[in-house]
Protein backbone atom coordinates (compact mmCIF):
# COMPACT_ATOMS: atom_id res chain seq x y z
CA UNK A 1 0.00 0.00 0.00
CA UNK A 2 1.15 3.46 -0.76
CA UNK A 3 0.92 6.54 1.47
CA UNK A 4 -2.24 7.88 -0.26
CA UNK A 5 -4.29 4.75 0.52
CA UNK A 6 -3.17 4.76 4.16
CA UNK A 7 -4.15 8.42 4.53
CA UNK A 8 -7.53 7.75 2.88
CA UNK A 9 -8.24 4.87 5.28
CA UNK A 10 -7.20 7.01 8.26
CA UNK A 11 -9.58 9.82 7.23
CA UNK A 12 -12.37 7.27 6.73
CA UNK A 13 -11.76 5.82 10.19
CA UNK A 14 -11.89 9.29 11.79
CA UNK A 15 -15.18 10.07 10.00
CA UNK A 16 -16.74 6.79 11.14
CA UNK A 17 -15.58 7.47 14.72
CA UNK A 18 -17.21 10.92 14.78
CA UNK A 19 -20.37 9.57 13.17
CA UNK A 20 -20.84 6.99 15.92
CA UNK A 21 -19.93 9.51 18.62
CA UNK A 22 -22.51 12.05 17.41
CA UNK A 23 -25.15 9.33 17.11
CA UNK A 24 -24.48 8.28 20.72
CA UNK A 25 -24.78 11.89 21.95
CA UNK A 26 -28.05 12.37 20.06
CA UNK A 27 -29.53 9.20 21.57
CA UNK A 28 -28.48 10.31 25.04
CA UNK A 29 -30.17 13.70 24.55
CA UNK A 30 -33.37 12.00 23.40
CA UNK A 31 -33.34 9.74 26.45
CA UNK A 32 -32.93 12.78 28.73
CA UNK A 33 -35.83 14.48 26.96
CA UNK A 34 -38.02 11.36 27.32
CA UNK A 35 -37.33 11.24 31.05
CA UNK A 36 -38.54 14.84 31.37
CA UNK A 37 -41.87 14.06 29.63
CA UNK A 38 -44.21 13.84 32.59
CA UNK A 39 -47.73 15.19 33.00
CA UNK A 40 -47.57 18.77 34.22
CA UNK A 41 -44.34 19.64 32.39
CA UNK A 42 -44.39 22.74 30.20
CA UNK A 43 -43.21 21.91 26.66
CA UNK A 44 -42.64 23.49 23.25
CA UNK A 45 -43.48 21.66 20.03
CA UNK A 46 -41.46 21.68 16.82
CA UNK A 47 -43.88 24.20 15.34
CA UNK A 48 -43.60 26.65 18.26
CA UNK A 49 -46.71 25.79 20.25
CA UNK A 50 -46.29 26.06 24.03
CA UNK A 51 -48.39 24.08 26.46
CA UNK A 52 -48.55 21.78 29.45
CA UNK A 53 -48.57 17.98 29.12
CA UNK A 54 -51.82 16.46 30.34
CA UNK A 55 -51.33 12.83 29.37
CA UNK A 56 -48.97 10.59 27.41
CA UNK A 57 -50.15 7.51 25.51
CA UNK A 58 -47.19 5.12 25.14
CA UNK A 59 -49.00 2.74 22.76
CA UNK A 60 -49.90 5.31 20.10
CA UNK A 61 -47.04 7.74 20.85
CA UNK A 62 -49.51 10.58 21.29
CA UNK A 63 -49.40 13.34 23.86
CA UNK A 64 -52.22 15.61 24.96
CA UNK A 65 -51.11 19.19 25.56
CA UNK A 66 -53.20 21.95 27.10
CA UNK A 67 -52.31 25.18 25.26
CA UNK A 68 -54.95 27.34 26.97
CA UNK A 69 -57.44 26.71 29.75
CA UNK A 70 -59.88 24.19 28.31
CA UNK A 71 -58.03 23.86 24.96
CA UNK A 72 -56.34 20.50 24.53
CA UNK A 73 -54.27 19.51 21.49
CA UNK A 74 -53.18 15.98 20.70
CA UNK A 75 -49.78 15.70 18.98
CA UNK A 76 -47.33 12.94 18.16
CA UNK A 77 -44.73 12.48 20.86
CA UNK A 78 -41.88 13.31 18.47
CA UNK A 79 -43.46 16.69 17.73
CA UNK A 80 -42.37 17.89 21.16
CA UNK A 81 -39.09 19.75 20.72
CA UNK A 82 -38.13 20.46 24.32
CA UNK A 83 -39.25 20.82 27.88
CA UNK A 84 -39.33 24.50 28.80
CA UNK A 85 -37.35 25.38 31.91
CA UNK A 86 -36.99 28.59 33.90
CA UNK A 87 -33.81 29.51 32.00
CA UNK A 88 -35.74 29.29 28.70
CA UNK A 89 -38.35 31.79 29.86
CA UNK A 90 -37.78 35.31 28.51
CA UNK A 91 -37.08 38.10 30.98
CA UNK A 92 -40.29 39.89 31.86
CA UNK A 93 -38.36 43.16 31.95
CA UNK A 94 -36.70 42.70 28.56
CA UNK A 95 -38.10 44.78 25.67
CA UNK A 96 -40.31 42.83 23.26
CA UNK A 97 -39.51 44.87 20.17
CA UNK A 98 -36.92 47.23 18.76
CA UNK A 99 -39.32 50.15 19.10
CA UNK A 100 -39.85 49.42 22.78
CA UNK A 101 -36.07 49.22 23.33
CA UNK A 102 -35.56 52.60 21.59
CA UNK A 103 -38.37 54.15 23.62
CA UNK A 104 -36.83 52.90 26.87
CA UNK A 105 -33.38 54.18 25.88
CA UNK A 106 -34.79 57.64 25.03
CA UNK A 107 -36.69 57.75 28.31
CA UNK A 108 -33.58 56.77 30.30
CA UNK A 109 -31.50 59.38 28.45
CA UNK A 110 -34.05 62.07 29.25
CA UNK A 111 -34.08 61.04 32.92
CA UNK A 112 -30.25 61.15 33.06
CA UNK A 113 -30.14 64.59 31.44
CA UNK A 114 -32.80 65.85 33.83
CA UNK A 115 -30.84 64.54 36.80
CA UNK A 116 -27.60 66.15 35.61
CA UNK A 117 -28.85 69.52 34.45
CA UNK A 118 -32.09 69.91 36.30
CA UNK A 119 -33.74 70.33 32.88
CA UNK A 120 -35.27 67.97 30.39
CA UNK A 121 -33.37 66.57 27.43
CA UNK A 122 -35.66 68.39 25.01
CA UNK A 123 -34.36 71.77 26.26
CA UNK A 124 -30.86 71.01 24.93
CA UNK A 125 -31.87 69.07 21.84
CA UNK A 126 -31.54 71.26 18.73
CA UNK A 127 -34.27 71.54 16.17
CA UNK A 128 -33.48 70.56 12.61
CA UNK A 129 -31.13 73.16 11.15
CA UNK A 130 -30.19 74.74 14.50
CA UNK A 131 -26.63 74.86 15.68
CA UNK A 132 -25.58 74.55 19.30
CA UNK A 133 -22.45 76.22 20.61
CA UNK A 134 -21.15 75.21 24.02
CA UNK A 135 -20.87 78.08 26.51
CA UNK A 136 -19.70 76.21 29.60
CA UNK A 137 -18.95 72.58 30.23
CA UNK A 138 -22.26 70.73 30.59
CA UNK A 139 -24.41 73.55 29.18
CA UNK A 140 -25.15 74.71 25.67
CA UNK A 141 -26.70 77.69 23.93
CA UNK A 142 -28.92 77.65 20.86
CA UNK A 143 -27.81 79.91 18.07
CA UNK A 144 -30.32 81.04 15.43
CA UNK A 145 -28.97 82.08 12.07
Amino acid sequence: MDLFNIALLAVLAVLVFFMFRNNKKRKQQQEELKSQFVPGAEVMTNFGLFGTIISIDELTNQTEIEIAPGTVVRVHRQAIAKVVTESDQPDSDAPRSVEEAIERANREEAERAEALNGTTATDTTPEFGERIEPTQPGTSKKVDE
